[in-house]
């Protein structure tokens, strides 16, 4: 078996070091925080993705759809909390009916669980808050203990004589002549070098850099881009017991300013889609609330601005904002080594992926 690195330790770097050490490997799990899960993976919806948006074939769809039913698996046998609450893709103007008609043709190509068409009065029924013309409704759609799941994973990891390494950056890499990667950590007590027959590189919004190590050309991994989304929490009774989802607009920045309930019940707006200035870049500005109303009064009317309150913010590792963008999980790159596996743009349905890609990676090791 081998001695692998993960470097991140975010829901895809625990997934990927709990299939390595799964399957028998000697498993170290490297993160720069002083704790798991820090960056993109708390600050996230918590949903469990149906996989109805991505190009059929992508790794998006078919990582989405395979890491649902592993997480369903994972959830039912670890017990981590879950729950089937469902979404409406809802059309508000009779000019989105092509679109809506085309999540549904894309969801059967993917594979995902099947949607069913709702009518104006159906969703009355049933979301009478909610104002459309008409929209999808997706039974296989969830929500999940994101915070719950990063440590079962973690205990899983440790159980099974992984090691965490908290509060180091790698620094440098390089190959051995003799196999492998010779890899400098740094931490607070200094720096450390040790030797790895295999590393992977999770590390989420900074792993073009750590890619770059690596790369004998730094100049062909692409760019990751950190775009922020901010969150606002709703004052009062939740306006749906369900998840309610705006028809998504064709530049797939994102999916548009949505309803989401937790497990508590709680409501919130977002993300919206904003460049970010840092890594540090995690404040909601309150003037944006007027822009979330506005983009959440199109199929929920009846809110005010006064229900809003600045919620938190993430910052999603994108490929590209003006195009769809793939992850990539590969070694097999243009900038690749044998034996050192870079996942780049790991963004959402990244949680609901996070299985999939861990078996993904663990059958390359």
């Amino acid at each position: 078996m081998a001695r692998v690195l993960v470097i991140g330790a975010g829901v895809v770097g625990l997934a990927v070091a709990d299939a390595l050490a799964t399957r028998g490997h000697d498993v170290v799990l490297c993160e720069r925080h002083a704790a798991v899960g820090q960056e993109t993976s708390s600050r996230n919806s918590e949903v469990l993705h149906a996989g109805l948006y991505y190009p059929p074939g992508s790794l998006k769809a078919l990582l989405c759809v395979e890491g649902r039913e592993r997480l369903v698996s994972f959830c039912r046998t670890e017990g981590v909390a879950h729950q089937w609450i469902g979404k409406a893709i809802v059309a508000t103007d009779t000019e989105e009916l092509p679109e809506l008609a085309a999540i549904q043709t894309r969801a059967v190509a993917c594979g995902a669980v099947p949607l069913q068409p709702m009518t104006r009065a159906e969703l009355a029924r049933r979301l009478p808050q909610v104002r459309a013309v008409a929209g999808l409704w997706s039974p296989g759609t969830g929500i999940v203990d994101s915070h719950g799941l990063m440590q079962r994973l973690l205990a899983r990891l440790l159980r099974q004589d992984g090691v965490l390494l908290l509060g180091r950056e790698v620094v440098e890499a390089e190959l051995v002549p003799s196999g492998g990667f010779r890899v400098t950590l740094q931490g607070a007590a200094g720096r450390e070098v040790d030797r790895f027959d295999a590393v992977v590189n999770a590390a989420g919004l900074l792993a073009d850099r750590v890619a770059r190590l690596m790369a004998p050309d730094p100049k062909a991994v692409p760019d990751v881009i950190p775009v922020k989304g901010s969150w606002f929490a709703l004052a009062g009774p939740t306006p749906a017991d369900a998840l309610v989802y705006p028809v998504p607009a064709p530049h797939l920045l994102g999916l548009g300013v949505h309803l989401t309930v937790d497990r508590t019940g709680r409501a919130r707006l977002g993300p919206d889609t904003q460049p970010a200035t840092s890594l540090e870049d995690l404040r909601v500005d309150p003037s944006r609330a007027a822009a979330f109303l506005a983009s959440a009064q199109r199929y929920l009317p009846g809110l005010r601005l006064q229900d809003l309150r600045p919620d938190t913010a993430g910052l999603r590792p994108k490929l590209a904002v003006d195009r769809f963008a793939d992850f990539v999980v590969d070694e097999r790159t243009s900038w690749g080594r044998p034996g050192w596996i870079d996942l780049l743009g790991i963004e959402s349905p990244g949680l609901t992926a996070s299985l999939a890609i861990g078996a993904r990676v663990s059958a390359m090791v």
